[in-house]
Protein backbone atom coordinates (compact mmCIF):
# COMPACT_ATOMS: atom_id res chain seq x y z
CA UNK A 1 0.00 0.00 0.00
CA UNK A 2 1.28 3.63 -0.41
CA UNK A 3 0.45 6.61 1.18
CA UNK A 4 -0.82 9.27 0.10
CA UNK A 5 0.09 13.54 0.32
CA UNK A 6 -0.48 15.23 3.84
CA UNK A 7 -3.72 17.03 4.08
CA UNK A 8 -3.29 21.03 3.53
CA UNK A 9 -2.59 22.60 6.47
CA UNK A 10 -0.97 19.81 8.62
CA UNK A 11 2.42 19.36 7.00
CA UNK A 12 4.37 20.02 10.11
CA UNK A 13 2.35 17.58 11.95
CA UNK A 14 3.18 13.84 12.64
CA UNK A 15 -0.03 12.38 13.01
CA UNK A 16 -0.89 14.28 9.47
CA UNK A 17 -0.42 11.74 7.79
CA UNK A 18 -3.49 9.48 6.76
CA UNK A 19 -2.97 5.72 4.96
CA UNK A 20 -5.03 5.72 1.78
CA UNK A 21 -4.97 2.28 0.44
CA UNK A 22 -4.90 2.36 -3.06
CA UNK A 23 -5.17 -1.05 -5.19
CA UNK A 24 -1.93 -2.02 -7.02
CA UNK A 25 -4.03 -3.98 -9.99
CA UNK A 26 -6.40 -0.73 -11.14
CA UNK A 27 -6.71 3.15 -10.82
CA UNK A 28 -9.88 3.18 -8.31
CA UNK A 29 -9.61 3.47 -5.19
CA UNK A 30 -11.12 0.42 -2.47
CA UNK A 31 -13.80 1.99 -0.32
CA UNK A 32 -17.11 0.57 1.23
CA UNK A 33 -19.51 1.88 -1.88
CA UNK A 34 -17.40 0.13 -4.51
CA UNK A 35 -19.45 -3.02 -6.17
CA UNK A 36 -17.48 -5.43 -8.90
CA UNK A 37 -19.71 -5.68 -11.44
CA UNK A 38 -21.20 -8.82 -11.62
CA UNK A 39 -20.60 -11.36 -14.73
CA UNK A 40 -22.02 -11.64 -17.50
CA UNK A 41 -23.71 -15.03 -16.68
CA UNK A 42 -25.20 -13.56 -13.82
CA UNK A 43 -27.29 -10.68 -15.56
CA UNK A 44 -28.18 -13.26 -17.95
CA UNK A 45 -29.99 -15.64 -15.53
CA UNK A 46 -31.22 -12.47 -13.52
CA UNK A 47 -32.63 -10.69 -16.81
CA UNK A 48 -34.32 -14.31 -16.83
CA UNK A 49 -35.73 -14.51 -13.75
CA UNK A 50 -36.72 -10.72 -14.32
CA UNK A 51 -38.19 -11.70 -17.49
CA UNK A 52 -40.21 -14.67 -16.01
CA UNK A 53 -41.30 -12.49 -12.65
CA UNK A 54 -42.94 -9.98 -15.57
CA UNK A 55 -44.57 -13.27 -17.31
CA UNK A 56 -46.38 -14.23 -14.27
CA UNK A 57 -47.48 -10.73 -13.37
CA UNK A 58 -48.82 -10.30 -16.83
CA UNK A 59 -50.88 -13.81 -16.69
CA UNK A 60 -51.93 -12.95 -13.35
CA UNK A 61 -53.15 -9.30 -13.91
CA UNK A 62 -54.95 -11.31 -17.32
CA UNK A 63 -56.35 -14.17 -14.55
CA UNK A 64 -58.12 -11.19 -12.30
CA UNK A 65 -59.47 -9.28 -15.55
CA UNK A 66 -60.95 -12.42 -16.52
CA UNK A 67 -62.33 -13.21 -12.91
CA UNK A 68 -63.50 -9.24 -13.18
CA UNK A 69 -65.00 -10.04 -16.31
CA UNK A 70 -66.76 -13.83 -14.61
CA UNK A 71 -67.88 -11.23 -11.38
CA UNK A 72 -69.48 -8.70 -14.02
CA UNK A 73 -71.41 -11.35 -15.82
CA UNK A 74 -72.43 -13.21 -12.78
CA UNK A 75 -73.59 -10.02 -11.50
CA UNK A 76 -75.92 -9.53 -14.03
CA UNK A 77 -77.79 -12.87 -14.19
CA UNK A 78 -78.17 -12.65 -10.80
CA UNK A 79 -79.85 -8.76 -11.66
CA UNK A 80 -81.88 -11.11 -14.96
CA UNK A 81 -83.29 -13.05 -12.14
CA UNK A 82 -83.87 -11.17 -9.48
CA UNK A 83 -86.23 -9.35 -12.40
CA UNK A 84 -87.51 -12.91 -13.49
CA UNK A 85 -88.33 -14.00 -10.30
CA UNK A 86 -90.44 -10.69 -9.34
CA UNK A 87 -91.79 -11.03 -12.64
CA UNK A 88 -92.94 -14.61 -11.73
CA UNK A 89 -93.80 -13.36 -8.55
CA UNK A 90 -96.64 -11.14 -9.93
CA UNK A 91 -97.82 -13.95 -12.33
CA UNK A 92 -98.13 -16.51 -9.48
CA UNK A 93 -100.18 -13.86 -7.53
CA UNK A 94 -102.32 -12.75 -10.72
CA UNK A 95 -102.98 -16.67 -11.50
CA UNK A 96 -104.21 -17.27 -7.99
CA UNK A 97 -106.53 -14.28 -7.81
CA UNK A 98 -107.76 -15.78 -11.09
CA UNK A 99 -107.88 -19.23 -9.84
CA UNK A 100 -110.06 -18.30 -6.63
CA UNK A 101 -112.29 -16.58 -9.24
CA UNK A 102 -112.74 -19.27 -11.17
CA UNK A 103 -113.32 -21.89 -8.17
CA UNK A 104 -115.85 -19.03 -6.88
CA UNK A 105 -117.59 -18.96 -9.79
CA UNK A 106 -117.47 -22.63 -10.61
CA UNK A 107 -119.17 -23.48 -7.12
CA UNK A 108 -122.05 -20.84 -8.29
CA UNK A 109 -122.16 -22.77 -11.50
CA UNK A 110 -122.26 -26.33 -9.95
CA UNK A 111 -125.23 -24.75 -7.17
CA UNK A 112 -127.43 -23.39 -9.63
CA UNK A 113 -126.78 -26.79 -12.35
CA UNK A 114 -127.47 -28.98 -8.86
CA UNK A 115 -130.85 -26.63 -8.41
CA UNK A 116 -131.38 -27.16 -12.53
CA UNK A 117 -130.81 -31.07 -11.98
CA UNK A 118 -133.14 -31.16 -9.28
CA UNK A 119 -135.66 -28.89 -11.43
CA UNK A 120 -135.18 -31.40 -14.57
CA UNK A 121 -135.64 -34.88 -12.64
CA UNK A 122 -138.88 -33.67 -10.93
CA UNK A 123 -140.12 -32.73 -14.45
CA UNK A 124 -139.22 -36.19 -15.66
CA UNK A 125 -140.45 -37.66 -12.42
CA UNK A 126 -143.58 -36.37 -13.57
CA UNK A 127 -144.28 -34.25 -10.66
CA UNK A 128 -144.64 -31.70 -13.07
CA UNK A 129 -143.84 -27.98 -13.84
CA UNK A 130 -146.55 -26.95 -10.95
CA UNK A 131 -144.07 -28.57 -8.16
CA UNK A 132 -141.27 -27.03 -9.88
CA UNK A 133 -142.83 -23.10 -9.79
CA UNK A 134 -144.01 -23.51 -6.56
CA UNK A 135 -140.12 -24.31 -5.40
CA UNK A 136 -138.69 -21.54 -7.86
CA UNK A 137 -140.90 -19.22 -8.51
CA UNK A 138 -138.12 -17.53 -9.76
CA UNK A 139 -136.39 -19.55 -11.75
CA UNK A 140 -139.13 -19.78 -14.49
CA UNK A 141 -135.75 -19.85 -16.74
CA UNK A 142 -134.99 -23.53 -15.07
CA UNK A 143 -138.74 -24.58 -16.20
CA UNK A 144 -138.25 -23.50 -19.40
CA UNK A 145 -134.83 -25.72 -19.88
CA UNK A 146 -136.84 -28.34 -18.18
CA UNK A 147 -139.25 -28.27 -21.06
CA UNK A 148 -136.55 -27.79 -23.51
CA UNK A 149 -134.97 -30.68 -22.84
CA UNK A 150 -138.08 -32.69 -22.50
CA UNK A 151 -138.40 -31.94 -26.07
CA UNK A 152 -134.87 -32.95 -26.57
CA UNK A 153 -135.30 -35.91 -24.61
CA UNK A 154 -138.72 -36.94 -26.94
CA UNK A 155 -136.58 -36.14 -30.26
CA UNK A 156 -133.70 -38.00 -29.34
CA UNK A 157 -135.72 -41.04 -28.60
CA UNK A 158 -137.73 -40.87 -32.32
CA UNK A 159 -134.56 -40.78 -33.33
CA UNK A 160 -132.98 -43.73 -31.56
CA UNK A 161 -136.52 -45.66 -33.45
CA UNK A 162 -135.82 -44.75 -36.62
CA UNK A 163 -132.33 -46.88 -36.66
Amino acid sequence: MAFAEPHAGLEGKSWAWKAKPVSRMNDRPNHPGFVEPPPAADIDAATRRLMSALDALESAVERRREADRDEDELATRIQALGADRSRLADELDTSLVKSRKLERTNREIAEKLDAAIGTIRDVLSGEGRAKAAEAHPEDDEHSELAAALMEDDDDGEAEDDEE
